[in-house]
């Protein structure tokens, strides 16, 4: 019964969903032909063509929505998908279908010039792309609404049987409970051995062992089984699955394979193959986009700002001791991948050859290199350094995305070769010129809490914390603490 509903919800909300495309096109018409001549009659004066003239690319609209729609899972069951990912496959279907508008009225638009003749209006285009996202993203709000508060209310639920009584089953099910609006309800546990009954939360009923579970499907109401076992029960576990199977009960496993590993997890597919994909370092498309587009625009911005100061201190350099303005070094980027990074030239021309020399005197533990005094720096390069003005040129390697504008500071070959297993993590994202440890006093703090402040970073990365670290970066550059 519930799956008969399901498919005629899905089959509703497609129709509802095509209704509401054709309403956008409708609109958007509205729009170009009455509403912008008579608000905009300056820009808007030519006469627009008559409806009839658009009417025959609304079955091509239908059809490339419809196609859309239906192949990038919008109906499929949205309990626990949130409300930014719906929205999001919605804004990716309209971007896809109003490309393909453009081009296919980009086709009959050359045409027509072949023949004399261009109807078809491009802002037209864009209104009906606009229109149609917005019309499925109020839509698919309002449902989300309705369908939490039906759920919340304790109508069109799922009975789930819990395999496995482990505490991290009894963490699932309480995350269950805690979410009445995802529609689902726990029948019982099912123990798959004893020893796991120790200590087990009397809010829970335990329903027998895996060899009860076909006497307990055949006599309780059951939608959905969830395998919450570990990786090596999972092969003894294959003909109950296939039973379950056979009866039509949907069957799910608790993918946390591995308890202890601090990851995001998603499915993909690779020629047909499933593949469980376990990522540490942020991969939500929007935001690292964003992050990009800001990476670009604001090291333009800043470079173009920052050019007279550039000259000045290429200038200076040269008449404080002559030799090259520009320092090279190759550096470790994301995932160690090996590129030139740009700085002023700070130090003496032998510096290199004078470092073996100083290691003894280091003052930071761990693999990394730093000297408070170090003498190879010249007197305008210490100034430079102090206010970071020698990472300037660093905006160009920016700009080439070798180096994002916030994000942990790039390593040196040497030092990675150094790194512990765990250090290696702070690779996983793109190197930046300023950081956490920019802000929170650079060389005054351990080489371990460098670390996992650029692990703190990764783990919590959005482009709000980019903003905050951006804004206080500039005090702390200004002040000069923790400098050398």
């Amino acid at each position: 019964m519930l799956k008969e509903r399901a498919r005629i919800l899905a089959i509703s909300t497609f129709a509802l969903d095509i209704t509401l495309v054709a309403a956008a096109f409708f609109v958007a018409y509205g729009c170009r032909a009455l509403v912008l001549p008579s608000l905009l009659p300056d820009i808007f004066a030519t006469p627009f063509y008559p409806l009839q003239t658009y009417l025959p690319l609304l079955p091509f609209v239908l059809i490339v929505w419809a196609v859309l729609l239906v192949s990038s899972g919008c109906y499929r069951s949205h309990r626990t998908v949130t409300l930014v990912e719906e929205a999001w496959d919605i804004v990716k279907v309209c971007t896809s279908g109003l490309a393909v508008l453009a081009l296919a009225v980009y086709a009959l638009r050359l045409d027509e010039k072949l023949l004399g003749n261009d109807q078809f209006s491009r802002l037209w285009v864009l209104l009906v792309g606009v229109w149609t996202c917005v019309l499925l993203l109020s839509e698919k709000l309002a449902l989300r609404t309705l369908s939490r508060y039906i759920r919340y209310r304790g109508y069109n639920y799922r009975t789930v049987l819990i395999v496995g009584t482990h505490p991290g089953a009894v963490a699932l099910a309480d995350s269950i409970r805690n979410h009445r609006y995802w529609g689902f309800r726990i029948l019982g546990f099912v123990a798959h051995r004893d020893a796991e009954l120790t200590a087990f939360p009397a809010r829970y009923r335990v329903m027998g062992t895996i060899e009860d579970i076909p006497n307990i499907v055949d006599t309780e109401v059951i939608d959905d089984v969830l395998f919450c076992v570990s990786r090596q029960d999972l092969d003894q576990m294959e003909d109950l699955f296939l039973a379950l199977h056979e009866q039509g009960i949907r069957t799910r496993f608790a993918l946390n394979l591995m308890p202890h590993v601090k990851a995001q997890t998603r499915f993909e597919e690779l020629d047909g193959v499933p593949l469980l994909t376990f990522s540490t370092a942020p991969e939500r498309p929007l935001p690292l986009l964003f992050k990009r587009l800001s990476d670009i625009s604001l090291s333009i911005l800043v470079m173009v700002l920052a050019l007279p100061v550039v000259l000045a201190i290429a200038i200076l350099i040269k008449l404080s001791g002559g030799g090259q303005v520009f320092y090279r070094q190759t550096r470790c980027g994301l995932n160690g991948r090996r590129f030139t990074l740009y700085k002023f030239r700070t130090m003496v021309a032998d510096a290199e050859a004078q470092k073996p020399g100083l290691l003894h005197l280091n003052e930071m533990d761990g693999p990394v290199f730093k000297l408070s005094k170090d003498p190879r720096v010249t007197f305008f390069g210490r100034f430079l350094r102090r206010f970071s003005l020698d990472e300037l040129p660093q905006l160009w390697n920016v700009l080439r995305g070798d180096m994002s504008l916030v994000g942990p500071r790039p390593p040196i070959p040497d030092e990675v070769a150094r790194y512990q297993r765990w250090q290696r993590r702070r690779l996983s994202m793109k190197p930046g010129l300023t950081c956490l440890w920019q802000i929170s006093g650079r060389n005054q703090i351990d080489f371990d809490r460098w670390i996992q402040l650029d692990l703190e970073y990764i783990d919590s990365w959005s482009p709000w914390l980019d903003m905050k670290i951006l804004l206080k970066t500039v005090p702390a550059v200004l002040s000069g603490r923790g400098a050398s």
